[in-house]
């Protein structure tokens, strides 16, 4: 039987696909993958109304959260279980109902196990809304063989 090896490209789509296919958080929230590729990351995400705090803009939560989705997919496009050994945030301007956000994230480092990326949130006008950096650490198991890691 004749195994074809993915490209590193195709291997961080595999690893997407298979990581939104059970991301019921980031579903529900309507975040969508617009890229991957090896180490990085592009989602979207739409405020709606459920996402509006006391003052009127987003909830900061919600700004993590897509911060945290992206820098999950982009840690884990390598096909190793890849978990957050911890994250900050900056806020740097509140997004608004109907704010059309982009997270992109971007590899600073990679080593044995251990990995540095870093996440900008821009709204529809290509102004920065947040900044994250998240530091990951991988555990054993396949991203995309959910049962390896039982």
């Amino acid at each position: 039987m004749m195994t074809t090896e993915l490209t590193p490209q195709q291997l961080a789509e595999a690893c997407a696909d298979a990581m939104f296919s059970r991301d019921q958080a980031s579903q529900q929230l309507g975040m969508q993958i617009q890229s991957v590729a090896p180490g990085k990351a592009v989602l979207t995400m739409t405020i709606d109304e459920r996402m509006i705090q006391g003052h009127g803009n987003c909830h900061g939560g919600y700004l993590f959260t897509l911060a945290d989705s992206a820098f999950a997919f982009s840690c884990n496009t390598y096909d190793k279980a890849t978990v957050a050994s911890g994250c900050s945030i900056e806020y740097m301007r509140p997004a608004r109902l109907g704010d059309q956000l982009t997270a992109t994230a971007e590899e600073v480092s990679r080593g044995s196990r251990t990995g540095v990326y870093d996440i900008t949130i821009t709204n529809q006008d290509g102004k920065k809304v947040a900044l994250f950096r998240g530091k990951s650490y991988e555990v054993s198991g396949s991203v995309r063989r959910l049962e390896e890691n039982s």
